[in-house]
């Protein structure tokens, strides 16, 4: 058995609410965390800590688990800083950007993909990432989809099958979905964990969308939505309705979605590095958690509309620009991410919890948010078959 030691830990953030202080957050001041073969095995004083085969001395830094991001398109190929700039200067962010970043990645090589993907795990572990979910949806082909799918299962567990992501050049709607629900589910469902949808004007109507994600149920596969980013479209009271995992983006929601989403398991994620970097208003956070929804921060890390990595930056703009407190946000960020996979295993630091976590250059976890900008994670650890 192997076995590490972290003492010397200035705050733990436990996301458990029976330990420490009985916040969501759980925090315990001033423990030891023990951890033997990847899962944590105690939280104790650091005097009563047995002796491990390693130790980490925290210096007095918060610990916090890792960050649990639920939303990602890491599997493509090509550049969009072109649509960003042009967006900036006042063009509309529309879905029809996809098809560009479609054909790159339908020229790019297996090994190519792997290699961009994989240097975006890295990139994102660095500032504190210790889960990601990632889709495909950027083949919208039967062997392209199929070949993302395998790129993405060598990097995660949390696999999502996109094909419905947007319709592609060359054939009709209704072909598409056909083909959507027949040979490219079949083909691709034994790859993947997760099935998601783009329910947006330019993309799925919210009839297609049903009868995809009806689909893949049938499949094996749980159920994720795109829904209500661009606008209004009944997405998020679909996804309610079809006891979907989670409802993504969340930009556009009337009292009854949020009432929908509140008496419902499926979980509101936010994606606002996607408002920041498309000068839309953000989503209804606050409304949501008084309401009593869950909800999760994700980063839809993608080439289009979030070219971002970095979940403290999310967070920062969550406090900043949804009114979210950093307790909320860091939950979020974690748990709430955890709760969007429908794991309870991550995104927590709690005996026989898997023990990936990060090292904050900070004494409070409140730093990642009062201290935007700056690489506020001094080290993250991961077990292997999390991420």
């Amino acid at each position: 058995m192997a076995s590490t030691l972290i003492d010397n830990i200035g705050q733990l953030v436990t996301n458990d609410p029976t330990l420490g202080d009985a916040s969501p957050l759980g925090i315990v001041s001033s423990p030891a965390l023990v951890i033997v073969d990847g899962k944590v095995a105690a939280i104790t004083d650091a005097a009563a800590a047995p002796a491990c085969d390693t130790r980490i001395d925290a210096a007095g830094r918060c610990v916090i688990p890792g960050f649990v991001d639920s939303h990602t398109h890491m599997v493509f190929a090509g550049d969009r800083s072109a649509e960003f700039s042009a967006r900036m200067s006042g063009q509309p962010y529309a879905a029809g950007g996809i098809n560009i970043t479609v054909e790159a990645t339908r020229h790019a090589s297996d090994a190519a993909l792997l290699a961009g993907a994989r240097a975006l795990v890295a990139e994102a572990l660095r500032t504190g990432t210790t889960t990601v979910e990632i889709k495909s949806g950027y083949g919208l082909s039967v062997a392209d989809e199929v070949r993302l799918l395998n790129v993405a299962g060598r990097l995660t567990s949390e696999v999502t099958f996109m094909g419905a992501h947007v319709i592609p050049h060359g054939i009709s709607a209704d072909d598409y979905v056909d083909l959507v629900c027949g040979q490219m589910l079949a083909e691709s469902a034994p790859l993947a964990r997760w099935i998601d949808v783009f329910c947006e004007q330019g993309a799925f109507t919210l009839e297609q969308s049903e009868r995809i994600l009806r689909a893949g149920a049938s499949a094996g596969l749980g159920l994720r939505i795109h829904a209500n980013q661009l606008r209004h479209s009944g997405a998020v009271r679909l996804a309610c309705d079809l006891g979907a995992a989670s409802a993504d983006h969340c930009t556009h929601l009337d009292n009854a979605d949020i009432d929908a989403l509140a008496q419902s398991s499926t979980v509101a994620t936010l994606l606002p590095a996607t408002e920041f970097a498309t000068r839309s208003n953000y989503p209804r956070a606050r409304d949501l958690i008084d309401a009593g929804a869950t909800v999760a921060l994700a980063s839809n890390c993608n080439p289009g509309s979030s070219y971002t990595t970095s979940m403290p930056f999310v967070i920062a703009l969550a406090v900043r620009e949804m009114r979210m407190t950093a307790a909320e946000a860091l939950w979020s960020a974690t748990r709430g991410g955890a709760a969007a996979l429908r794991r309870d295993d991550i995104g927590v630091l709690t005996p026989g919890s898997r023990a990936d976590y990060a090292i904050l250059d900070a004494p409070r976890h409140d730093y990642l948010a009062y201290r935007p900008g700056v690489q506020l994670v001094a080290s993250a650890s991961v077990t292997s078959a999390s991420a």
